[in-house]
């Protein structure tokens, strides 16, 4: 399996898709200014290993149909989407909360679990 890629900015639906995510977990308001932030954030480059760990989600197997279909994407070349996140709290306990892009992590950690994903990281909560 190749190097999987990514663009240098995520698709315009991913913010749609973080706002729609978000606002199950945020009051509508707070998740309209978390998905600003996330507009505005520089892109940043983590490790996939580090993300999962850092969100406490668990990395999804290799025949999840969605993981299936971005591994689809990264055998045939295609550029993957830089995925949206919110900082965590290690104080509070509350981890990173992965707005979108969770599928893609779980894809490049099956390929490399050192593989540097660039994200947009927003301080987002208050």
């Amino acid at each position: 399996m190749p190097k999987e890629h990514w663009k240098q900015e995520p698709d315009a639906h991913d913010f749609p898709a973080a706002h729609d995510y978000l606002s199950l977990v945020l009051p509508e308001a707070q998740a309209t200014a978390a998905v600003a932030a996330l507009e505005k954030a520089p892109l940043e480059h983590r490790k996939a290993k580090d993300l999962l760990r850092a969100s406490a989600l668990p990395l999804l197997p290799q025949d999840n149909v969605h993981v299936a279909k971005d591994l689809g994407k990264v055998k045939r070349g295609e550029l993957l989407s830089p995925v949206l996140l919110l900082r965590g709290d290690a104080r509070s306990g509350r981890p990173l909360t992965v707005a979108d892009g969770y599928h893609r992590i779980c894809a490049s950690h099956q390929l490399d679990e050192d593989a540097d994903i660039p994200c947009r990281l927003a301080d987002a909560f208050h």
